[in-house]
């Protein structure tokens, strides 16, 4: 009886010290890949996205020798779609994000990749956010992403996003050319469509994400990913992450090379508006900021327009994965 009792115990801590091998080398990215499929959504024409766009070289240097890419829509259709295991990753906007979150879709976010993807732009006497009082904005629909961020936009000053300004949707004709007949007011547009509207000197930039504060001191493109894959396969979300991580760098470091292969990959149409869109966004801050940071703020906000019923501890909580970044930080240092 005692040598069965000092079998199980020497058994016992033999797995234990296992599982302790085990969750080091995971957070290492050691170990062999789970899997070498994975699913990324494909959302043109948003540039911002960039990185994950032109990390096929990086995930094929991490393991991965099925890449594919799924067409996907931005905002709720993305987080759901990932939430159903259709994509396995994608950079999304915090707002849609913390909104899928609340409602119990199997998402978690994993990093805040950079900032600065949104331009607002009005017309006329529109000279900041306070001013879109009484005004039309346009947006593709209720809940999609440029919806979402407005929301908050608005909240933060202290308007009510559905009592003190007139939403005119529409996906077809694009909202960004209701804005340039002028047939609303103001909308928020993601590159490349505020350089094209800036080259065709329609309207102007109201508030830059990149550069005006409190929106520049927040992520808006976080890495999200389906949460069963991220359990199931823990070093390959981790080297996803690393990739994705690392094509940010490229972008930042060389953004002429990142325009020509989204334009030869056919994630662009025009190389000069693809340029300058990558050119003005802050790709290289993923180091410095706090994603946490950025879905307590946006939750807040959301939680204090109804847009949530969760509290910013409870999305936190149900929705962040920050281990990969934490040792990818240590990892990647410049």
């Amino acid at each position: 009886m005692l040598l069965q009792t000092r079998r199980r115990l020497l058994m016992g801590l033999a797995l234990a010290g296992a599982g302790l091998v085990r969750a080091r080398q995971v957070l290492a990215g050691g170990g062999g890949l789970e899997t070498t499929t994975v699913r990324l959504a494909k959302k043109i024409p948003i540039l911002c996205n960039a990185p994950q766009y032109i990390a096929d070289e990086l995930l094929r240097a991490e393991g991965f020798t099925d890449i594919q890419y799924v067409t996907s829509g931005p905002g709720a259709a993305l987080t759901k779609k990932i939430s159903d295991g259709a994509i396995d990753f994608s950079m999304g906007y915090a707002g849609p994000n913390i909104i899928a979150v609340d409602a119990g879709e199997t998402i978690v976010n994993l990093a805040g990749v950079h900032i600065g993807c949104f331009e607002l732009l009005g017309h006329g006497d529109i000279r900041s956010i306070a001013d879109l009082r009484g005004k039309s904005i346009g947006i593709t629909a209720l809940g999609s992403s440029e919806h979402v961020y407005l929301a908050a936009m608005l909240a933060y000053i202290g308007l009510d996003p559905s009592r003190d300004v007139h939403w005119v949707t529409s996906a077809s004709p694009p909202v960004h050319e209701l804005f340039a007949d002028q047939k609303v007011d103001a909308f928020l547009g993601f590159a490349p469509t505020p350089q094209e509207l800036r080259a065709r000197h329609i309207g102007h930039v109201v508030v830059n994400s990149a550069v005006d504060r409190p929106w520049s001191q927040y992520f808006c493109c976080m890495l999200i990913g389906n949460r069963d894959y991220v359990r199931k396969y823990p070093v390959a979300s981790k080297r996803v992450l690393r990739a994705i991580l690392k094509a940010a760098d490229h972008c930042a470091s060389d953004p002429a090379a990142v325009a020509r292969r989204l334009v030869d990959g056919g994630f662009a149409d025009r190389y000069d508006y693809a340029l300058q869109g990558l050119s003005e966004l802050p790709y290289d801050k993923w180091r410095e900021y706090d994603a946490e940071d950025t879905i307590r703020f946006y939750a807040l906000r959301l939680h204090e327009i109804g847009m949530i019923k969760s509290s910013p501890q409870k999305i936190i909580a149900e929705g962040t994965d920050w281990r990969f970044l934490n040792e990818l930080k240590r990892e990647l240092k410049v």
